[in-house]
């Protein structure tokens, strides 16, 4: 007999193909007259479905602190050596594009390619910060859903309705499985 050991949606790292992935579906084999199923297996988005002993959980606890907590994010320029444009007075920074860093080895991140970034500077300059302040962001959204939660009679009203959006949009960030790739565009 055999009992779920992952969830639907629950973020697992897959053993035989090496990457992390969500799991989809969970599939139980059910023979009748048995109240137990007797195989789970797991779909998890990889063109096959997976047993138990191939997936391992994400770990979380005490030891493993929260991204929110360790990381700082920022922007860094990066100089655009195969510009022509390079010196173009449209560009905010000429010469350069934004990239924001996520480690302390300052290569890891967002980056976008120069053709996009030709194509609409300021626009591009604008979302590297707001990419680079996220985590920031988040952590006020935390906070102020813990005050709300902690203090539920002193909190106005206007602030309580802010707080279940925060309280929302970190759920979203942390609990909601990736969107599943369209089969037209995983083709390409």
């Amino acid at each position: 007999m055999a009992k779920a050991v992952f969830h639907k949606g629950q973020r697992v790292y897959v053993k035989p193909v090496a990457t992390w992935a969500v799991v989809e579906h969970v599939n139980p084999q059910w023979v009748k007259g048995v109240e137990e199923p007797l195989r789970v297996t797991y779909d998890a988005g990889l063109g096959r479905d997976f047993h138990a002993h191939e997936l391992a959980a994400e770990e979380r606890g005490p030891d493993k602190p929260d991204l929110i907590e360790t990381e700082n994010w920022r922007v860094l320029r990066a100089v655009n050596r195969l510009s022509a444009d390079g010196r173009d007075p449209r560009h905010p920074f000429p010469g350069t594009y934004p990239v924001v860093v996520t480690d302390e080895k300052d290569w890891g991140g967002w980056r976008v390619p120069m053709a996009e970034y030709d194509r609409d500077p300021l626009r591009i300059e604008h979302q590297s910060r707001v990419v680079a302040n996220a985590l920031r962001l988040m952590r006020v959204a935390r906070e102020l859903t813990e005050f709300a939660q902690d203090y539920p009679h002193e909190t106005p009203g206007q602030l309580q309705d802010l707080a279940k959006q925060a309280e929302m949009l970190l759920t979203a960030i942390y609990h909601e499985p990736a969107p599943k790739m369209d089969s037209a565009v995983a083709a390409e």
